[in-house]
């Protein structure tokens, strides 16, 4: 008991060290401090790691994400963190790269693979000091969601007592099927809110992506506040386009900002839009000056 209460007391002092921290940083860089602040690199492939490093800084990011363990070194160069990294893909017997959004967890026929290569993606991101890892259900592919969901969890468990161990968060993604990843499973977030009940850990839980959602089911600030305990980490995006998150666009970026900062979230919301501007960082510290409620 008195160890369970002397590590209890060691959690707290550490994110309380990293609240001062970030607290700080958004300080320095002008913004609320009730935002942490993140973006994802695929959307600049023009602009290096190393160049989003520095500017993200300067306009307030503490993170950037969607990283494999390769590019930590330049995160931590720059004192930033990976508020969540890419799995790692493998390939299958029949030449498919299992792991990613098409193929996944919801076959059997992929679980020792998935497990093998994740269980090495796990231990880089608890070595890193690192919290969330994506992963993803797959296509469906003429399989029934009862039995997807079935299986997922299935493999999803044979992961748990790993990441318990290294406080690790596997997150999966829910995508839109209507749009741009049809016949992806996880397209509810209905879907994957049983599936975290199935799995039954506090290490598995999702990503929200707002655009996604937005494109599927609607609702999204209702859904935050009814279901925000099963949301690790939350993306953006404009609706329609995946662009801009100002005026241009449907959603109100503002309102559902406040809404996560009124469940007590604590992470990380990342801006996953591709910039349909010029100056693309331009509009990365405009997106960031919308979320910082």
């Amino acid at each position: 008991m008195q160890g369970t209460a002397i590590g209890a007391a060691a959690l707290t002092a550490g994110s309380g060290f990293l609240r001062q921290r970030l607290e700080a940083a958004d300080a320095a860089s002008g913004l609320k401090g009730h935002i942490n602040h993140s973006v994802c690199k695929w959307c600049y492939p023009k602009v290096s790691l190393e160049e989003l490093c520095v500017a993200g800084k300067e306009m307030g990011l503490t993170s950037i994400e969607l990283l494999q363990p390769s590019d930590y070194p330049i995160l931590k160069n720059h004192g930033l963190v990976c508020a969540i990294s890419s799995g790692p893909t493998v390939k299958g017997p029949d030449g498919k790269d299992l792991g990613g959004i098409t193929h996944a967890f919801n076959r059997k026929e992929h679980h020792d693979l998935l497990v093998n290569a994740y269980e090495g993606h796990i231990d880089a991101v608890a070595e890193a000091g690192f919290k969330n890892l994506i992963c993803f259900s797959g296509n469906r592919e003429g399989l029934d969601d009862e039995t997807g969901l079935k299986n997922c969890a299935e493999g999803l468990k044979r992961l748990m007592a790993q990441c318990e161990k290294k406080g690790v968060v596997l997150c999966m993604e829910l995508l839109n099927s209507r749009v741009n990843h049809p016949d992806y499973m996880c397209d509810k977030s209905a879907w994957g809110i049983e599936l975290c009940k199935q799995i039954g850990s506090p290490n598995f839980k999702l990503l929200y992506d707002i655009y996604h959602m937005q494109i599927m089911e609607g609702d999204v600030i209702a859904t935050i506040r009814k279901s925000h305990e099963y949301f690790a980490h939350y993306h953006t995006g404009g609706v329609p386009g995946r662009h801009e998150i100002d005026e241009t666009q449907e959603l109100n970026y503002g309102a559902i900002m406040r809404a996560i900062v009124e469940t007590g979230y604590r992470g990380h919301v990342s801006q996953e839009f591709v910039p349909a501007r010029p100056d693309v960082l331009a509009s990365l510290k405009q997106a960031v000056g919308i979320c910082d409620v």
